[in-house]
């Protein structure tokens, strides 16, 4: 029997220790459930792991792209209009980023009713990032300022409506999850007209993605800033403003 060459006995062994790593990734590691404890206390949790990327101040509708030098419009990034046919207008837009490294199932920010999902697709995904942005966000943990790019216009996504109380006021909320170039599906566990309890698992979205939660009301202190990382269902991001 003819020995395989010498370097073929170095590279085979390599490769085959690549492809487990790589199968473990996508087929366990890529869809694992860690348990998370959801604070005792009345804020809106984290919609899914990330590292936070933007936050923004949404005024009549609209948020201001400072690169851009013009506002976009809520409905720009829903991709539907508020289920009551009146979208809120003053609040504020969190972005959250999520590699492929994050948890990819996304949760209930806090209690509330589900008011509407919306799904609507692409004709082709937008890379979220470049290479240089992949690796700021991925592997060194740092900012990336990702608001008004086009995948976040662009791209297939889904929008949940929400609509809860936070500390015995009403608060419209909506998710959107962004997907990006390589993701499959987005699957739902939710239905319209749903309860939903603050951390329970509304969506999974596969491979590298992005969720924009829109808080409709300008009372809101953020307990988080650009560049932290954050848990879903887990890591409270904000409250009602202290007085």
């Amino acid at each position: 029997m003819k020995r395989l060459p010498r370097f073929l006995r170095v590279l085979l062994p390599i490769a085959a220790v690549w492809a487990a790593v790589l199968y473990f990734l996508q087929r366990i590691w890529f869809y694992r459930d860690p348990i998370r404890i959801t604070p005792a206390e009345e804020v809106i949790v984290s919609p899914c792991d990330g590292q936070v990327v933007y936050i923004r101040r949404v005024q009549d509708g609209q948020i201001t792209a400072q690169k851009l030098g013009e506002s976009i419009r809520v409905s720009e990034i829903t991709h539907a209009d508020w289920p009551e046919g009146v979208t809120p207008g003053n609040g504020w837009l969190i972005g959250i980023y999520m590699s492929p490294l994050d948890v990819h199932f996304n949760y209930a920010p806090l209690k509330a009713k589900v008011g509407g999902i919306v799904h609507n697709g692409a004709k082709l995904n937008l890379p979220m990032v470049d290479l240089w942005e992949y690796i700021q966000l991925t592997y060194l943990r740092r900012a990336v300022d990702l608001f008004a790019k086009r995948y976040a216009l662009e791209n297939e996504r889904q929008t949940v409506f929400l609509e809860g109380t936070l500390e015995g006021a009403p608060l419209k909320l909506a998710m959107v999850e962004i997907a990006d170039k390589f993701v499959n599906k987005i699957s739902t566990f939710v239905q319209v007209g749903e309860e939903v309890r603050p951390g329970q698992k509304v969506s999974f979205i596969e491979r590298g993605s992005q969720v924009d939660l829109f808080v409709f009301d300008e009372d809101i202190e953020f307990l988080v800033g650009v560049g932290d990382q954050v848990y879903g269902a887990q890591t409270p991001i904000a409250r009602r403003a202290q007085r």
